[in-house]
Protein backbone atom coordinates (compact mmCIF):
# COMPACT_ATOMS: atom_id res chain seq x y z
CA UNK A 1 0.00 0.00 0.00
CA UNK A 2 1.28 3.35 -0.77
CA UNK A 3 2.48 5.65 1.78
CA UNK A 4 0.18 8.39 3.03
CA UNK A 5 -2.90 6.78 2.15
CA UNK A 6 -6.01 8.22 3.99
CA UNK A 7 -8.41 5.70 6.29
CA UNK A 8 -11.90 5.97 4.31
CA UNK A 9 -14.06 3.30 6.00
CA UNK A 10 -13.63 0.98 8.87
CA UNK A 11 -13.33 -3.11 8.54
CA UNK A 12 -16.89 -3.49 10.14
CA UNK A 13 -18.40 -0.57 7.52
CA UNK A 14 -17.37 -2.38 4.86
CA UNK A 15 -18.27 -6.11 6.29
CA UNK A 16 -21.90 -4.32 6.71
CA UNK A 17 -21.44 -2.91 3.19
CA UNK A 18 -21.10 -5.87 1.20
CA UNK A 19 -23.46 -7.87 3.40
CA UNK A 20 -25.73 -5.40 2.24
CA UNK A 21 -24.50 -5.80 -1.65
CA UNK A 22 -24.31 -9.50 -1.37
CA UNK A 23 -27.67 -10.24 0.32
CA UNK A 24 -29.48 -7.58 -2.14
CA UNK A 25 -27.76 -9.32 -5.18
CA UNK A 26 -28.81 -12.93 -4.29
CA UNK A 27 -32.58 -11.35 -3.32
CA UNK A 28 -32.98 -10.09 -6.82
CA UNK A 29 -31.80 -13.93 -7.83
CA UNK A 30 -33.61 -15.53 -6.00
CA UNK A 31 -36.34 -12.96 -7.09
CA UNK A 32 -36.29 -13.22 -10.47
CA UNK A 33 -36.11 -17.28 -10.54
CA UNK A 34 -39.45 -17.31 -8.01
CA UNK A 35 -40.88 -14.39 -10.68
CA UNK A 36 -40.21 -15.42 -14.15
CA UNK A 37 -40.84 -18.96 -15.47
CA UNK A 38 -38.12 -18.85 -17.85
CA UNK A 39 -36.10 -18.77 -14.81
CA UNK A 40 -37.05 -21.37 -12.38
CA UNK A 41 -33.73 -23.15 -13.77
CA UNK A 42 -32.21 -21.20 -10.97
CA UNK A 43 -34.51 -23.05 -8.42
CA UNK A 44 -33.42 -26.17 -10.26
CA UNK A 45 -30.50 -25.43 -9.93
CA UNK A 46 -30.36 -24.31 -5.73
CA UNK A 47 -32.42 -27.46 -5.30
CA UNK A 48 -35.70 -27.11 -6.19
CA UNK A 49 -38.35 -23.75 -5.68
CA UNK A 50 -38.79 -24.51 -2.06
CA UNK A 51 -34.98 -24.24 -1.33
CA UNK A 52 -35.00 -21.15 -3.74
CA UNK A 53 -38.65 -19.53 -1.76
CA UNK A 54 -36.15 -20.26 1.58
CA UNK A 55 -32.75 -19.06 0.02
CA UNK A 56 -34.94 -15.85 -0.93
CA UNK A 57 -36.69 -14.80 2.48
CA UNK A 58 -33.55 -15.93 4.88
CA UNK A 59 -31.75 -13.56 2.63
CA UNK A 60 -33.97 -10.44 3.42
CA UNK A 61 -33.88 -11.11 6.71
CA UNK A 62 -29.99 -10.81 6.68
CA UNK A 63 -30.44 -8.26 4.61
CA UNK A 64 -33.05 -6.39 7.25
CA UNK A 65 -30.34 -6.92 9.83
CA UNK A 66 -27.40 -5.14 7.93
CA UNK A 67 -29.77 -2.53 6.78
CA UNK A 68 -30.39 -1.56 10.22
CA UNK A 69 -26.64 -1.51 11.03
CA UNK A 70 -26.38 0.92 7.87
CA UNK A 71 -29.00 3.49 9.39
CA UNK A 72 -26.87 3.22 12.17
CA UNK A 73 -23.46 4.08 10.92
CA UNK A 74 -24.34 5.92 7.97
CA UNK A 75 -27.73 8.34 8.67
CA UNK A 76 -26.49 11.20 10.19
CA UNK A 77 -23.74 11.53 7.29
CA UNK A 78 -25.65 9.97 4.15
CA UNK A 79 -29.56 10.29 5.15
CA UNK A 80 -29.13 14.54 5.87
CA UNK A 81 -28.77 16.53 3.31
CA UNK A 82 -26.75 19.93 3.60
CA UNK A 83 -27.35 23.79 2.10
CA UNK A 84 -26.31 24.73 0.24
CA UNK A 85 -23.51 22.83 -0.99
CA UNK A 86 -26.11 19.65 -1.65
CA UNK A 87 -27.91 21.83 -4.07
CA UNK A 88 -25.06 23.31 -5.52
CA UNK A 89 -23.61 20.26 -6.50
CA UNK A 90 -27.24 19.02 -8.04
CA UNK A 91 -27.68 22.17 -9.99
CA UNK A 92 -23.95 21.39 -11.42
CA UNK A 93 -24.99 17.38 -11.62
CA UNK A 94 -21.72 16.63 -9.73
CA UNK A 95 -20.06 17.47 -13.15
CA UNK A 96 -20.66 14.14 -14.40
CA UNK A 97 -22.96 15.23 -17.86
CA UNK A 98 -21.17 18.40 -18.53
CA UNK A 99 -17.80 20.11 -17.45
CA UNK A 100 -17.72 22.36 -14.27
CA UNK A 101 -15.13 24.47 -13.21
CA UNK A 102 -15.30 24.75 -9.95
CA UNK A 103 -17.35 21.59 -7.98
CA UNK A 104 -19.34 22.68 -4.56
CA UNK A 105 -17.09 21.59 -1.40
CA UNK A 106 -18.94 18.29 -0.27
CA UNK A 107 -18.60 16.43 3.06
CA UNK A 108 -18.05 12.74 3.45
CA UNK A 109 -21.02 12.00 0.87
CA UNK A 110 -22.25 13.73 -2.02
CA UNK A 111 -26.20 14.74 -2.64
CA UNK A 112 -25.85 12.02 -5.14
CA UNK A 113 -24.92 9.34 -2.72
CA UNK A 114 -27.46 10.63 -0.49
CA UNK A 115 -30.36 10.13 -2.90
CA UNK A 116 -29.07 6.38 -3.39
CA UNK A 117 -28.59 5.40 0.15
CA UNK A 118 -32.20 7.24 1.16
CA UNK A 119 -33.47 4.97 -2.03
CA UNK A 120 -31.98 1.73 -0.65
CA UNK A 121 -32.55 2.68 2.83
CA UNK A 122 -36.09 3.74 2.69
CA UNK A 123 -37.17 0.71 0.17
CA UNK A 124 -35.27 -1.70 1.70
CA UNK A 125 -37.24 -1.67 4.89
CA UNK A 126 -40.48 -1.38 2.95
CA UNK A 127 -39.20 -4.48 1.18
CA UNK A 128 -38.34 -6.03 4.10
CA UNK A 129 -41.78 -5.33 5.51
CA UNK A 130 -43.95 -6.08 2.79
CA UNK A 131 -41.68 -9.71 2.37
CA UNK A 132 -42.37 -10.95 5.70
CA UNK A 133 -46.26 -10.27 5.22
CA UNK A 134 -45.98 -12.21 1.85
CA UNK A 135 -44.31 -14.66 4.23
CA UNK A 136 -47.27 -15.51 6.09
CA UNK A 137 -50.15 -13.88 4.52
CA UNK A 138 -52.92 -15.93 6.23
CA UNK A 139 -52.08 -13.54 9.07
CA UNK A 140 -52.91 -10.32 7.14
CA UNK A 141 -55.95 -9.36 5.28
CA UNK A 142 -56.53 -10.22 1.47
CA UNK A 143 -56.34 -6.62 0.13
CA UNK A 144 -53.14 -5.88 2.66
CA UNK A 145 -51.19 -8.65 0.73
CA UNK A 146 -51.92 -7.88 -2.84
CA UNK A 147 -50.74 -4.47 -1.64
CA UNK A 148 -47.31 -5.95 -0.67
CA UNK A 149 -46.83 -7.94 -3.56
CA UNK A 150 -47.32 -5.00 -5.93
CA UNK A 151 -44.69 -2.83 -3.63
CA UNK A 152 -42.38 -5.78 -3.59
CA UNK A 153 -42.31 -5.92 -7.23
CA UNK A 154 -42.05 -1.94 -7.74
CA UNK A 155 -39.19 -2.55 -5.38
CA UNK A 156 -37.07 -5.15 -7.37
CA UNK A 157 -37.73 -2.32 -10.12
CA UNK A 158 -36.68 0.64 -8.61
CA UNK A 159 -33.43 -1.16 -6.86
CA UNK A 160 -32.06 -3.26 -9.19
CA UNK A 161 -30.74 -0.10 -11.69
CA UNK A 162 -29.22 1.65 -9.04
CA UNK A 163 -27.46 -1.51 -7.59
CA UNK A 164 -25.86 -1.22 -11.15
CA UNK A 165 -25.25 2.57 -10.89
CA UNK A 166 -23.34 1.95 -7.47
CA UNK A 167 -21.51 -0.45 -9.47
CA UNK A 168 -20.94 1.83 -12.38
CA UNK A 169 -20.48 4.70 -10.46
CA UNK A 170 -17.53 3.18 -7.91
CA UNK A 171 -15.85 1.78 -10.41
CA UNK A 172 -15.36 3.40 -14.13
CA UNK A 173 -17.93 6.81 -13.35
CA UNK A 174 -15.49 7.83 -10.35
CA UNK A 175 -12.11 6.00 -11.00
CA UNK A 176 -10.65 5.76 -7.33
CA UNK A 177 -13.86 5.10 -5.56
CA UNK A 178 -13.40 1.46 -5.35
CA UNK A 179 -10.82 1.30 -2.51
CA UNK A 180 -12.61 2.98 -0.16
CA UNK A 181 -14.35 -0.31 0.40
CA UNK A 182 -12.28 -2.70 -0.89
CA UNK A 183 -9.16 -1.83 1.34
CA UNK A 184 -10.61 0.90 3.38
CA UNK A 185 -7.67 3.19 2.30
CA UNK A 186 -8.21 6.16 -0.53
CA UNK A 187 -5.32 8.75 -1.74
CA UNK A 188 -5.16 12.29 -0.93
CA UNK A 189 -5.60 13.34 -4.22
CA UNK A 190 -8.74 11.26 -4.63
CA UNK A 191 -10.19 12.57 -1.47
CA UNK A 192 -9.42 16.11 -2.04
CA UNK A 193 -10.74 16.21 -5.46
CA UNK A 194 -14.05 13.89 -4.76
CA UNK A 195 -15.10 14.86 -0.60
CA UNK A 196 -12.60 18.03 0.18
CA UNK A 197 -14.79 19.51 2.76
CA UNK A 198 -14.60 16.01 4.19
CA UNK A 199 -10.97 15.86 4.56
CA UNK A 200 -10.64 19.53 5.63
CA UNK A 201 -13.10 17.82 8.62
CA UNK A 202 -10.93 15.35 9.34
CA UNK A 203 -7.76 17.54 9.69
CA UNK A 204 -9.74 19.89 11.96
CA UNK A 205 -10.88 17.55 14.05
CA UNK A 206 -8.02 15.46 14.48
CA UNK A 207 -9.44 12.22 12.85
CA UNK A 208 -7.49 12.49 10.23
CA UNK A 209 -5.95 8.78 9.46
CA UNK A 210 -3.04 8.23 7.27
CA UNK A 211 -1.22 5.43 6.77
CA UNK A 212 2.06 4.75 7.61
CA UNK A 213 3.81 1.74 6.67
CA UNK A 214 6.28 1.63 9.28
CA UNK A 215 4.30 1.78 11.83
CA UNK A 216 2.36 -1.39 10.65
CA UNK A 217 5.31 -3.42 9.80
CA UNK A 218 5.46 -2.53 13.66
CA UNK A 219 2.32 -4.43 14.05
CA UNK A 220 3.55 -7.62 12.28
Amino acid sequence: MKKDMIKASSAFERVVHWSMALFCLLLCITGMGMMYHSLNFIGELMGGMIVLKYVHNFSGLFFGVSLLFAFGMWWKEAGLFSFPEDLQWLKAFGGYLWRVDKMPEVGKYNFGQKIFFLVVAGYGMIMVVSGLIMWFPLSFSTGLVRIMFVLHALGFVLILPFFFIHLYMATIGVPGSAPAMLTGWVTRAWLKNQHPKWLKEMEKDGTLVVYDEEKQRGHH
